[in-house]
C-alpha cells in the first residue's frame, strides 16, 4: 500500500489552516494544489469547527487524514481534538524552518517545500 500511496490519494482527507498569516496561506496553497494535482482531497476544517454532524461524521470515518497547522498555536489540532476526532498524519509548518509573518505574497519554494513535506508524511516517510 505504501507504493500505492503516492500515486493515488483520492481518499486522503486534507485538513489545512488557513489563518491570518503567511504559514495559514501556505498550508491552504498547498492543500489547493494537492487537491487539483489528485493528492488527496482538501475538506472544510471550519466545517468540523462548527460542529455540523456531516462534517465531523466524515472526519471521523476517513481511512487517511493529513492536518496541517501553519504555526505552534495548532489551532486545527485544536478543532479536531474538540470534535473528538482522532488526529493522524500531522504537520506544523514553522516546523518546516518557515518563519511567520503577515506577507501575504507567498513563494513558490516554500509551497513546494509543504507539498514534498505532506506526501512525505502521508506515505510514511516522516
Amino acid at each position: 500500500m505504501e507504493e500505492n500511496c503516492c500515486t493515488s490519494n483520492g481518499d486522503i482527507m486534507i485538513l489545512a489552516c488557513s489563518g491570518a498569516s503567511n504559514v495559514g496561506q501556505l498550508s491552504n496553497r498547498a492543500a489547493i494544489e494537492l487537491t487539483q494535482e489528485g493528492f488527496g482531497k482538501m475538506f472544510c476544517l471550519v466545517g468540523i469547527g462548527g460542529g455540523l454532524s456531516g462534517f465531523v461524521q466524515s472526519a471521523k470515518d476517513v481511512p487517511r487524514m493529513v492536518v496541517i497547522d501553519g504555526c505552534e498555536v495548532s489551532c486545527a489540532k485544536a478543532t479536531l481534538e474538540k470534535a473528538e476526532i482522532p488526529l493522524k498524519d500531522y504537520i506544523v509548518l514553522t516546523d518546516l524552518g518557515i518563519q511567520k509573518n503577515k506577507d501575504f505574497d507567498l513563494m513558490h519554494n516554500e509551497v513546494q517545500k509543504v507539498k514534498e513535506e505532506i506526501k512525505k508524511v502521508c506515505c510514511g516517510g516522516a
